[in-house]
C-alpha cells in the first residue's frame, strides 16, 4: 500500500526547553495518508521518485474465518477460490505442484524457502498442474540446480496457477491447525472489495465435489516408463515375471506407474469411469486403485466399481484407493481437521512392528471401527492412530492410506509393491 507524505509545520512547546534556547526552530511533523497502489505510482511520478526496486503487496488471501492476509503474487494474475492446506515436506515442491491429488487446493508450504532449485521437466508427477495456488513465505530470487530449466515464477505462470509469497505462513498453518482447514480465496485484483472475497470463501465448499473426473484420463492407455537405473533405489526381490496390472486413474502420479514398472508390471491404465465388466474382460493379473482428490463419498460410481472387482483379482488401493476400499467393504470414510500432508508422518506397520515414515496427503480417512469382521488394519499412523492401512486375505486385498511411491518424500514403504507382486503370485499360483 502506497502512502503520501504531507509536512506540516506546527510551533508547539519544545519539550527540552531545560536544554535549548528560546530561539529554537519549530518542529515538523511528517504524517502518512494511506493511497491506493495507482495513486502512489502517480504521486511518486509527480515528484520525479523513481519507482521502489522491490516489489510491494499486490495480493491478498481472504479465508472465511474473515482474515485478510497480505502478499505479493507471482505466477499468474486473477482471483481463485480453494481450500487451503499445509505441507510440511522441506523439499518437491515440483512434484507437489503436479500431484492431482492437490486439486481444488491452494498449498501452503510450511518450509519457509521455495523455488531455489527451480523447475525440470523429469520430476513432474502428472502432466499438468492442478492445485488452485501456491502459499509460501519466501520465494528465491536465484535458482541453483543442475537440473534446472526455468524459475518456479515462470513455471506458474505458464500453467495459469496462481502463487503468493512474503506472507506469515507459520500464523496461517497454527490457524489451519487450530480451526481445521478453511477456504480461501487468492486475488490480484484490487477492484474486487475484502467483502466480496470473503463472500466467495464463504459460498464455495469442497465436501461433497466429484473433483475424480476433471484430473483422470479420459481413454485407456498402455504405461512402460520405469524408474531410471540412477534414481532407482530397491531392486531386492525382483525374479523377472511380468504381471499385468490394471490401474484406475483417479488422479494417479507417474511415480506409482514408475514403480510398479521397475517391479516388472505390465500396466494398463484406464479412467475412473472404466467399467469393472471391462476390467475384468482383460484378466489381469492385479488392479490397482490409485490417488485421487477429494472427497470418496461423492464418487459413489468409484466405489460400485471397486465392489465389482472384489473377490476376483487381487487389489492395491492407495490414497484415495484406499478410502474406496474401505467404503467397498462395508466401512465409512470422514474428512480430517486438518489432514496429513508432507513427507514426514510416522506409521506403524501393524504386522511387522516397524515405524516408517512416510509421505502423505489426504483430507479424508477410514474409519476402522467401521469396517466388517475379517478385514485388518495394518498400519496405524502414530501421530493420531488414524487407520493408514488395511488387508483382506480373503479377497486378496491391500491397501495403504499413504504414498508408498513418496515423490517427495522418504522411500521406507516402497516394499508395498513387492507386497503386491507377492499377493498377485499366491493367486496365480492358487488359480
Amino acid at each position: 500500500m502506497g502512502s503520501k507524505l504531507m509536512e506540516l509545520g506546527v510551533t508547539v512547546t519544545n519539550p527540552f526547553s531545560c536544554f535549548a534556547s528560546s530561539k529554537s526552530p519549530p518542529f515538523t511533523f511528517r504524517c502518512s495518508v494511506s493511497l491506493s497502489s495507482s495513486d502512489h505510482h502517480h504521486h511518486r511520478a509527480s515528484l520525479g521518485l523513481a519507482e521502489r526496486p522491490w516489489k510491494t503487496s499486490d495480493a491478498r488471501l481472504v479465508l472465511e474465518d474473515g482474515s485478510i492476509w497480505r502478499a505479493k503474487s507471482f505466477g499468474a494474475s486473477g482471483t481463485q477460490v480453494g481450500e487451503v492446506v499445509f505441507n510440511t515436506s522441506l523439499t518437491g515442491y515440483q512434484e507437489i505442484l503436479t500431484d492431482p491429488s492437490y486439486a481444488g487446493q491452494f498449498v501452503l508450504m510450511t518450509n519457509p524457502h521455495i523455488g531455489n532449485t527451480g523447475v525440470n521437466f523429469d520430476d513432474e508427477e502428472s502432466m499438468k498442474c492442478f492445485l488452485g495456488g501456491l502459499v509460501i513465505r519466501s520465494l528465491s530470487i536465484s535458482t541453483s540446480n543442475w537440473r534446472c530449466a526455468e524459475t518456479l515464477d515462470d513455471y506458474l505462470a505458464e500453467r495459469n496457477i496462481m502463487g503468493i509469497y512474503d506472507v506469515d505462513t507459520r500464523a496461517i498453518t497454527r490457524r489451519l491447525r487450530q480451526d481445521g482447514s478453511l477456504i480461501g480465496v487468492l486475488s490480484t485484483e484490487e477492484s474486487k472489495t475484502d467483502e466480496e472475497l470473503l463472500e466467495l470463501s464463504r459460498s464455495w465448499d469442497i465436501v461433497g465435489v466429484d473433483l475424480i473426473t476433471g484430473v483422470s484420463c479420459k481413454t485407456p492407455y498402455e504405461w512402460t516408463d520405469n524408474t531410471k537405473s540412477q534414481w532407482d533405489f530397491n531392486t531386492n526381490g525382483r525374479d523377472g515375471n511380468t504381471f499385468h496390472v490394471v490401474a484406475y486413474d483417479f488422479g494417479i502420479k507417474h511415480n506409482i506407474l514408475r514403480r510398479l514398472s521397475s517391479y516388472g508390471c505390465k500396466i494398463t491404465v484406464v479412467p475412473s469411469t472404466w467399467p469393472a465388466s471391462e476390467t475384468l474382460k482383460i484378466k489381469a493379473d492385479g488392479v490397482l486403485f490409485s490417488n485421487g482428490p477429494g472427497d470418496p463419498s461423492a464418487v459413489p460410481y468409484a466405489v460400485e466399481t471397486v465392489k465389482e472387482i472384489l473377490g476376483k483379482v487381487p487389489v492395491f488401493g492407495i490414497c484415495m484407493g484406499h478410502q474406496l476400499l474401505g467404503q467397498a467393504l462395508g466401512g465409512t470414510t470422514f474428512k480430517m481437521k486438518f489432514g496429513h500432508h508432507g513427507g514426514n508422518h510416522p506409521v506403524c506397520n501393524l504386522r511387522s512392528g516397524h515405524v516408517e515414515i512416510s509421505a502423505q496427503n489426504h483430507n479424508y480417512a477410514v474409519d476402522a471401527a467401521s469396517l466388517p469382521e475379517g478385514v485388518e488394519v495394518t498400519h496405524v499412523n502414530l501421530n493420531d492412530g488414524s487407520c493408514a492401512g488395511l488387508a483382506y486375505p480373503a479377497q486378496n486385498i491391500m491397501s495403504l492410506q499413504y504414498h508408498p511411491e513418496a515423490s517427495p518424500g522418504p522411500h521406507d514403504s516402497d516394499n508395498a509393491f513387492q507386497e503386491f507382486i507377492e499377493l498377485m503370485k499366491r493367486a496365480k499360483e492358487n488359480a
